[in-house]
């Protein structure tokens, strides 16, 4: 018997996605159910991913979002697929992802 649930936990992030705390790279940090993660706006949807880079820590709302997808760290400039968290720029590095869903109420964050 297990102890841990295999099924994700859905947690409401927001009933109004637009009215969060955007900055011009449409990234943003959010906490729910007490863990902090960054929500990114990419051609008109969502994508949630860590809070900070895998390699040195950087806040990942501090970077930008390249026209390809790619979310970059402000730090190393260390590239991640916004939508799998692989990481691009050759480093070996994962960026963890969350998955979301847009649902009549608000939007949702699995963990």
């Amino acid at each position: 018997m297990s102890f841990f649930s295999s099924t994700p936990q859905w947690h409401l992030l927001t009933t109004a996605p637009e009215s969060l705390d955007w900055q011009s790279n449409q990234m943003c940090l959010v906490e729910v159910a007490g863990k902090r993660i960054t929500l990114a706006r990419f051609e008109d949807q969502y994508f949630a991913f860590a809070h900070k880079c895998p390699h040195a820590s950087g806040v990942m709302a501090d970077g930008f979002i390249d026209a390809t997808g790619q979310v970059v760290c402000p730090l190393h400039r260390y590239r991640f697929n916004i939508k799998n968290g692989r990481n691009t720029s050759g480093e070996g590095y994962y960026l963890k992802t969350y998955p979301l869903e847009q649902r009549e109420d608000g939007l949702y964050v699995a963990f």
